[in-house]
């Protein structure tokens, strides 16, 4: 057994993407789950995922920020891309009102689009959420995610978990919760999270645990073992525990054969 980073910007230019992939082997980290946010992206991961098939995944989506910036022709090409091997879910999608980078309607029609389409083509869904919450549960409810999905780089309240939880949802908690200010609320919440539906991800290169020495710039998966000791730690169980959940998890989310 090993563990498993369920999210990863790979894409990101930050990135050296073999040596990232090298570390997080060496870590004990076996599978990376790529996210892409816009078009640009979806080919780039289609082409890391083939170099790389045994170790990672990908998702293909559409993040509220480039909402504006995606037309009819976009949506037919990921319909066709969505088959590929290698492709576990559709997104980085859903709603995000602290920035507002896409109209808040345009952000909610490109949502409603992309819940149908994960619905069509059998997929789960990868969720963003801020500032949106009522909404994006709103969404939910109107078109429910038929294969599931995962709340990505959960935030918010016990309530907003629980939430999440009794929609049949995953919840993605990454090393926010290791944050000593930013994490007490996520640290509060996490204790109402069942282990059955809790999944370890790393969102890098962003969010570096804030326990972990030495402080680097950039997140990477090979961090994936400290947060999920951390969790462990803050649940009162083994990190085997953690690891062994976190990993069954996502593979069972995003059907892939562990």
């Amino acid at each position: 057994m090993a563990w498993f980073d369920a999210g990863v910007n790979l894409l990101d230019p930050r990135f050296e993407q073999d040596a990232v992939i090298e570390r997080a082997l060496n870590a004990g980290v076996s599978k990376l789950c790529v996210i892409t946010t816009n078009p640009k992206e979806w080919e780039n991961a289609q082409l890391l995922y083939q170099k790389y098939p045994n170790y990672l995944c990908y998702t293909l989506g559409v993040h509220p920020h480039y909402a504006k910036d995606v037309n009819e022709s976009d949506f037919i090409n990921l319909r066709s891309m969505l088959n590929a091997p290698g492709v576990v879910a559709v997104g980085e999608c859903g709603l995000d009102f602290n920035r507002n980078f896409s109209p808040q309607d345009v952000q909610i029609d490109v949502f409603r689009q992309q819940l149908r389409l994960a619905n069509e083509v059998g997929l789960p869904v990868y969720l963003h959420e801020r500032d949106a919450f009522e909404q994006q549960c709103l969404c939910l409810k109107e078109i429910p995610p038929q294969f599931g999905g995962i709340a990505h780089c959960f935030t918010g309240t016990k309530a907003q978990l629980e939430h999440y939880v009794n929609l049949g949802l995953y919840v993605g908690i990454t090393g926010w919760l290791c944050d000593d200010k930013r994490g007490e609320s996520l640290r509060d919440a996490v204790t109402a999270l069942p282990i059955e539906r809790l999944i370890l991800e790393t969102d890098g290169p962003y969010l570096f645990p804030k326990t972990l020495r030495p402080r680097k710039r950039n997140n990477e998966p090979c961090n994936i073992p400290h947060i999920g000791e951390y969790v462990a730690s803050q649940l009162d169980v083994a990190p085997s525990a953690i690891m062994e959940s976190s990993y069954h998890n996502t593979c069972r989310l995003f059907n892939i054969t562990d």
